[in-house]
């Protein structure tokens, strides 16, 4: 029986892998089970399991301007322990990347193979956990990069909108940034595919079909939730400068999974409503 390790699992997508993987042999670490930037701990940790999932990450982009130590110490020192680790044992490692590894000036879906330069601390810290990863365990390692993350179990955009939909008449939200919103169950289930299948290791886009921005999003929210999405205006992204620039176009080509004889993630809009459905957004 194949056995699963996820670090990060306390997060928005470790909780749904570990959903997802329900019935299979899983261990779940979080930070307090397991400092994935311990080199020591790490080897002796992974031993014995078959695949890796690392779901853990500095994800707080304005801070790691000026933490970047601290982000490169999850998101580039972790992965390389996980990788090495990986390779002394032989196991599958998928390692969680980002839209941030590239610049975002892009006016085509970015292929997985186009070279990354990235913007900001943080991604610059992924992107180092990406080479790390593909240097240390090649043959072993799928790197699956995602963007525009909503869940139950963490930062949910969506229902963010609806919480300032009861409390204001009308919302700005920028247009000029655009993406693939991506639900973490179905990021979850395509990992356990991508592992389930033959696909060679590499890298992969765990992205939602289809392309909206934020203001398209947010109408889509409340439009799904029987308000009326005019109440939603459209701004940019002037209007909200913060410490870590964001790229502009963060939509992610899907060539992988064709290539490796699987779909890719489901369109955003058929998520969102799934999402709705299940009552995620709904004050927990």
């Amino acid at each position: 029986m194949t056995r699963y390790l996820i670090t990060g699992a306390a997060g928005m997508l470790g909780r749904d892998l570990q959903a997802m993987l329900a019935g299979r042999d899983v261990t779940a670490f979080d930070r307090t089970d397991l400092d994935i930037t311990d080199r020591a701990a790490v080897l002796a940790q992974v031993v014995g399991y078959d695949v890796i999932i690392n779901a853990a990450a500095y994800t707080q982009v304005d801070d790691a301007e000026t933490n970047e130590d601290a982000a490169y110490a999850i998101n580039a020192t972790g992965p390389h322990n996980l990788a090495l680790a990986a390779s002394a044992t032989g196991a599958k490692l998928v390692q969680i990347s980002t839209d941030y590894v590239f610049d975002g000036s892009a006016t085509a879906p970015y292929a997985e193979d186009t070279e990354i330069d990235p913007i900001s601390a943080y991604g610059r810290t992924k992107a180092a956990g990406e080479a790390f990863v593909l240097q240390e365990h090649p043959a072993g390692s799928y790197i699956v990069r995602t963007a525009w993350l909503y869940g139950q179990h963490g930062p949910n955009f969506p229902k963010t909108m609806l919480k300032l939909a009861a409390a204001r008449d009308t919302l700005s939200v920028v247009d000029d940034q655009v993406g693939q919103p991506t639900w973490t169950a179905d990021l979850a289930a395509q990992i356990v595919a991508l592992l389930d299948s033959d696909a060679p290791a590499g890298i992969y886009h765990g992205t939602s079909s289809g392309v909206t921005s934020w203001f398209g999003f947010a109408r889509a929210v409340f439009a799904t939730a029987g308000l009326d999405p005019e109440r939603v205006t459209p701004t940019d992204s002037s209007q909200f400068v913060r410490p870590a620039p964001r790229p502009s176009y963060s939509v992610l080509g899907h060539d992988a999974w064709a290539a490796a004889g699987l779909s890719p993630i489901r369109d955003w809009r058929e998520a969102l409503a799934a999402a709705a459905e299940q009552g995620i957004f709904a004050d927990q």
